[in-house]
C-alpha cells in the first residue's frame, strides 16, 4: 500500500518527555497551517516510557484514522524502534532534510521519527514538510518495500 498524505485527515504526534517541547511547537505550528493535529501525548517534561506514546499513535496511522504520524523522543531510536513493531507502519528516523525526502521518495514511509536533541525545531518543520510533500518513487524501489515486512 502506498502512503499519500491525505490533507483530511488528522496528522498524529506523539512524544517522550525529550521530545514533548518539539511536538507542542510542531502541533501549533501544523494547526496554524490549517492542519488537524492528534496528539497522544507525552504533556509534560516529567520522564515517561517513550514507547506508552510511540503505539498509539503508530495505531492511528496503521487504522487509517491519521494520515501519517510524527514521533519524537531524545534520539528518536526508541520511537522508531517501536513505531516499526507495527505491521502497517514504515517508520523513518531522520535528522537531514534530504534524509526525510529519502524515506518518503524510497521507502515510503508512512511516520518521521525526529531525533529532538540532535537537530534544531527549524530542521524538524523543514523534514516535516519535506516529508509531507514528498511522493512515494515506487518503480524498483517498490519491490523493496514489499519485502520489508516478515509476513
Amino acid at each position: 500500500m502506498s502512503f499519500v498524505f491525505d490533507a483530511t485527515k488528522p496528522i498524529a504526534i506523539g512524544a517522550d518527555h525529550a521530545g514533548v517541547d518539539y511536538k507542542s511547537e510542531i502541533k501549533s505550528w501544523l494547526e496554524a497551517k490549517g492542519y488537524t493535529v492528534k496528539d497522544f501525548g507525552t504533556y509534560n517534561a516529567n520522564s515517561v516510557d517513550y514507547p506508552d506514546f510511540a503505539h498509539p499513535t503508530a495505531s492511528s496511522v496503521e487504522t487509517g484514522e491519521a494520515s501519517f504520524g510524527i514521533l519524537f523522543c531524545g534520539s528518536a531510536n526508541g520511537v522508531a524502534m517501536t513505531a516499526n513493531k507495527h505491521e502497517g507502519i514504515r517508520a523513518g528516523l531522520c535528522w537531514l532534510t534530504e534524509v526525510a525526502e529519502l524515506t518518503r521518495l524510497h521507502n515510503n514511509a508512512n511516520m518521521i521519527c525526529i531525533p529532538a536533541r540532535f537537530v534544531s525545531l527549524e530542521a524538524a518543520k523543514e523534514m516535516i514538510e519535506k516529508f509531507m510533500t514528498t511522493a512515494f518513487e515506487g518503480g524498483r524501489h517498490q519491490n523493496r518495500v514489499n519485502k520489508i515486512a516478515c509476513s
